[in-house]
């Protein structure tokens, strides 16, 4: 694979139009992909998850299910609504009655959830019955790869079948880029990906206005703003605009959003950060497109080395830093020792922000993460920012980032095992979902 489609394959797998917290509704796309496969209506469902869908899953509202939460409405709903086509935005095809069945199927004990930690990495395994009939679909790696798809035992398809999910072979390339690579990629903006980058921007400012609704995170950093307790500038602004967004999201308002490797949180920053900074200075709307460009690739290049889904933040680790980098080239272009300055800068003030799970919380994340980008931009574009000499990071963005993997994989296993331990004993969050003994 030539490097100079890497772009166009992160837009293609990673960035997509997503309605709800993406991990329980990717257990609802893998449920509708193996639901497709049966005739008739489906009897039980079993849902196996790796400990991040776990996390994600366990307090985030689900859209069009009136305020449910977790992963086994998802689930549910997903094999009724049967319609895998709509990928990330399956929720979409709910109705009331589908509802009602999903609780039905849910009271009665037909649905199931097991949270497996023995599974490394994003792991999405799901089984349908009805009748004699079997049917089962696994998503790895990625929110929408299908790694696995059979029906009473015979393989239908594999990630290696023609029409298969693939491999990914795209990560392997990008993790092995630098960041003078995203620079030329996103300097190369073809009119058909600004054209879908645009897409995301007007999906997640939808998003956002709907969320100044709520009275949520989004609309206190407002009132504070009112009441003279903060100014009014950039930084507040950049709060309200993400912060609102996330409450939406994180509320289940039937609002898609554009996502970010993988993730409508993360997409929210990567997109609506420097979009929003690059508005306020004024910066032609080509260049502010080929900043977000370079967001989308630095997210996905971090979380090659983080994981999916890891103990840390993405906002803050992935998508922060990605936000960063953009603000920097809409003023310096590819002026590498800057962007440097704010990748560093970013990951030593919110290099240790934890992850745990998807929930209202998130928007104060993604306030404090906003924030940084600025903050760690502006710095950076002025010649300032920390340096290898200090902390963690490294002399270059690359090392900084290969560092922060090192501490999120082996430093904070343990912290992750304890933060799913807590989340686990605040149950019961269903009579029927099970996790491995600890």
């Amino acid at each position: 694979m030539n490097p100079m489609n890497i772009l166009k394959e992160i837009l293609r797998h990673e960035v997509f139009p997503a309605l709800g917290c993406t991990e329980p509704i990717a257990v609802a796309y893998a449920a509708s992909i193996a639901a497709k496969k049966i005739s008739g209506t489906v009897e039980r469902i079993r849902i196996v998850v790796d400990p991040g869908v776990f996390k994600n899953g366990f307090a985030v509202t689900v859209p069009n299910t009136e305020g449910e939460k977790g992963i086994l409405i998802a689930g549910a709903l997903g094999a009724l609504i049967a319609r895998p086509e709509l990928k990330m935005e399956i929720l979409s095809g709910a109705d009331p009655a589908m509802l009602q069945q999903a609780r039905k199927l849910i009271r009665s004990g037909a649905v199931t959830m097991t949270c497996d930690r023995s599974r490394k990495g994003l792991s999405i395994d799901t089984e349908l019955k009805c009748g004699k009939d079997t049917v089962r679909a696994v998503i790895r790696q990625s929110h929408t790869h299908l790694a696995l798809l059979e029906k009473n035992g015979r393989v239908l398809l594999t990630e290696d079948s023609p029409d298969g999910g693939g491999t990914q072979a795209y990560k392997r390339i990008l993790k092995e880029m630098r960041f003078a690579d995203f620079v030329g990629l996103a300097q190369g903006l073809d009119p058909e990906d600004a054209r879908y980058i645009q897409k995301g921007i007007d999906m997640n400012r939808a998003i956002s206005e709907a969320g100044r609704g709520l009275k949520k995170v989004g609309y206190y950093v407002s009132d504070l703003c009112s009441k003279g307790y903060i100014e009014d500038d950039i930084f507040t602004s950049g709060k309200i605009l993400t912060a609102s967004a996330v409450d939406a999201r994180m509320a289940g308002l039937s609002y898609p959003v554009m996502s970010s490797g993988g993730s409508g949180n993360q997409g929210v920053v990567a997109i609506l950060v420097p979009h929003h900074v690059g508005r306020h200075f004024r910066i032609e709307e080509a260049t502010i497109l080929q900043s977000i460009a370079l967001s989308h690739m630095v997210n996905s290049y971090i979380k090659c080395f983080t994981g999916e889904l890891s103990p840390l933040c993405g906002c803050a680790i992935a998508s922060g830093v990605g936000a960063a980098a953009a603000i920097v080239y809409q003023q310096c272009g590819g002026d590498l020792q800057k962007i440097t300055l704010a990748v560093n800068n970013v990951i030593s003030d919110l290099g240790g922000m934890l992850c745990d799970g998807a929930k209202g919380g998130c928007a104060l994340k993604v306030a404090s993460s906003t924030d940084s980008a600025i903050r760690a931009a502006y710095m950076a574009i002025n010649g300032h920012g920390i340096t290898h000499r200090e902390g963690f990071v490294g002399k270059t963005a690359e090392e900084s980032i290969r560092h922060l993997s090192r501490i999120s994989r082996m430093g904070m296993e343990k912290a992750d095992d304890t933060m799913l331990e807590i989340m686990i004993e605040k149950g019961p969050w269903s009579a029927r979902q099970d996790t491995d003994p600890l």
